[in-house]
């Protein structure tokens, strides 16, 4: 036991130095990760395009304010109409038998006032006689304010009655064109049941339903191109107004007001048209799925230096989805993006490109 100890402690210095030997030795530097990349290639532009159809960005329903037999309705659809023209009436027997009553009513309300003042005209003079009491007069000056009170009630109860027998006629507030007639003659129509919708052909806008996976186009202000389906060469740029808040719960598609920059004769009410996302800067670009990091919420690619070979992460802004890929604008035509193992690699890591991705 004692002999295997000294053997031991003699050895000692020798480990040591055998084992600071094995420490000291230079570790070897990771050899550089092999990507598959993509160069982004200036031909490969996407165009969201979508159908929609050319509507007026103010249309109103017109009703009457009273209840009525529709009588007259001269207008059709597709008619211009004039600020101010009658488009539509109802029998006014009713409204004229009103006016006649609050006509009666007035007269008795104003030779009631006369009564009332001449009598009390006649108490201020016996009280300034001493000939009354006080009481008398104060009497009869109370029933002519009063007299003079119905009075002005029968003159409002008179303008009330001839407005009401002036929404015997329907006149629209501006010109326009009618576009829809929901009444016909002989009908009996209720206050605030429309009867034609009139629409201001001046200014119009396109119409469009979206996939709500659509990010980048659901924002105002984006910019698109509009060719008028029934004849290519009439074409027109607008810009998003309007963004429905939410998508349709069955289609999931989300409606678009495209209002249209000084748009073409040809852009009619109603007219089918086809629509397409347009740039303001750098053209979008498909790349693949696989190119994508996306990681909570936030969406990027990894970018390669072909100099260095060192990648770079940098953000994206996804446009468009599609089966095999996305669309971006994000990315400047001539980069080499990672296409495959986006999620093993780190900001600043050697690569080393290996073989180039095709993607159609």
């Amino acid at each position: 036991m004692m002999r295997s100890l000294r053997l031991l402690a003699a050895a000692g210095p020798f480990l040591l130095i055998a084992g600071c030997g094995e420490a000291e030795e230079p570790r070897p530097e990771p050899l550089p990760r092999p990507v598959i990349y993509t160069v982004v290639e200036p031909h490969a532009i996407a165009e969201a395009g979508f159908t929609g159809t050319v509507e007026p960005r103010y249309s109103t329903g017109l009703a009457f304010r009273v209840l009525g037999r529709l009588t007259s309705r001269p207008v059709n659809v597709g008619d211009l109409v004039k600020k101010g023209d009658t488009v539509a009436t109802i029998d006014p027997s009713a409204l004229d038998l009103a006016v006649q009553s609050a006509r009666a009513d007035l007269a008795s309300a104003e030779a009631q006032f006369a009564s009332a003042s001449a009598s009390e005209e006649r108490q201020r003079a016996l009280l300034a006689s001493n000939s009354v009491s006080q009481a008398v007069y104060d009497a009869a000056r109370q029933a002519r304010d009063s007299a003079a009170a119905g009075l002005e009630k029968a003159r409002a109860g008179l303008n009330r009655a001839e407005d009401q027998r002036g929404y015997a006629q329907l006149r629209p507030d501006f010109d326009g064109v009618v576009s829809a007639v929901h009444a016909e003659v002989g009908e009996t129509v209720a206050a605030g049941q429309p009867v034609l919708t009139v629409a201001r052909p001046d200014i119009r806008e396109v119409v469009v339903d979206v996939p709500d996976r659509l990010d980048g186009l659901l924002t105002p202000g984006a910019g698109f191109e509009v060719q008028l389906q029934a004849d290519p060469s009439v074409t027109g740029r607008g810009t998003v107004r309007e963004v429905a808040p939410q998508a349709d719960p069955q289609t999931r598609l989300r409606r678009l007001r495209i209002a249209l920059d000084d748009p073409a004769p040809g852009f009619r009410l109603g007219a089918t048209v086809r629509v397409a996302h347009r740039s303001a800067g750098t053209p979008p670009v498909v790349l693949p799925a696989s190119a994508l990091l996306d990681m909570e919420g936030a969406t990027s690619v990894w970018l390669v230096d072909p100099q260095s070979l060192v990648v770079k992460s940098r953000p994206v802004k996804v446009v468009q989805r599609l089966d095999d890929g996305f669309v971006t604008e994000d990315v400047p035509v001539g980069s080499y993006v990672v296409s495959a193992g986006v999620h093993e690699l780190a900001e600043g890591q050697k690569v080393r490109l290996e073989g180039e991705g095709k993607h159609n």
